[in-house]
């Protein structure tokens, strides 16, 4: 089993930045794959970002040039960084991990206001 952790979200302004944390723990040998999707009220949960343990990214097309992804092998964490946010930015964001199953943490609420 792999435990996934998550913090960092909050209230911000539009045009600000926020940055996502996201710790591993448990069967962290078995994931190469970690990212970060996310659900606003009333839609499907979408990806926003994913990682490989190679270091390999893909990013939606919503946050390109916005949002960074980030992860630390050695820590077992993968970073979101996300600057210039906009409302409909607005949504909880998981983090996810795939291994011998997917894993998802229990979610971080992100509003960022007009």
């Amino acid at each position: 089993q792999v435990q996934l952790v998550e913090s960092g979200g909050g209230l911000v302004q539009a045009g600000g930045s926020l940055r996502l944390f996201c710790a591993a723990s448990g069967s962290i040998f078995s994931i190469y794959a970690m990212g970060w999707y996310r659900q606003a009220p009333g839609k499907q949960r979408e990806l926003v970002a994913h990682i490989t343990s190679g270091g390999r990214t893909t990013y939606a097309d919503s946050v390109k040039g916005r949002f960074t992804i980030s992860r630390d092998n050695a820590k077992n964490t993968v970073n979101l960084q996300m600057n210039s946010l906009k409302y409909d930015d607005t949504a909880v964001y998981y983090c996810n991990a795939i291994g011998r199953t997917e894993y998802w943490g229990q979610g971080t609420l992100v509003t960022v206001s007009e």
